[in-house]
């Protein structure tokens, strides 16, 4: 091998673990915005849960449908 393709392979390896940085990077950055939303869609929930709904519902079924 001579001193140009040395170069160039270990310049190669340098970028590919460059963008496999950067793509674990964005994968972690996307898990926590999803962990994030997540939080939110259950805390809007939990708020607007069946406290806000009238107490008759929910205590009969309607078995002649």
């Amino acid at each position: 091998m001579d001193v140009a393709s040395i170069a160039k392979l270990a310049t190669s390896i340098a970028e590919t673990g460059n963008k496999q940085d950067v793509s674990l990077a964005v994968l972690k950055r996307a898990q926590q915005i999803e962990m994030s939303n997540a939080t939110q869609l259950i805390e809007a929930v939990q708020a607007a849960g069946p406290a806000n709904l009238p107490p008759h519902l929910g205590n009969k079924i309607n078995t002649t449908a």
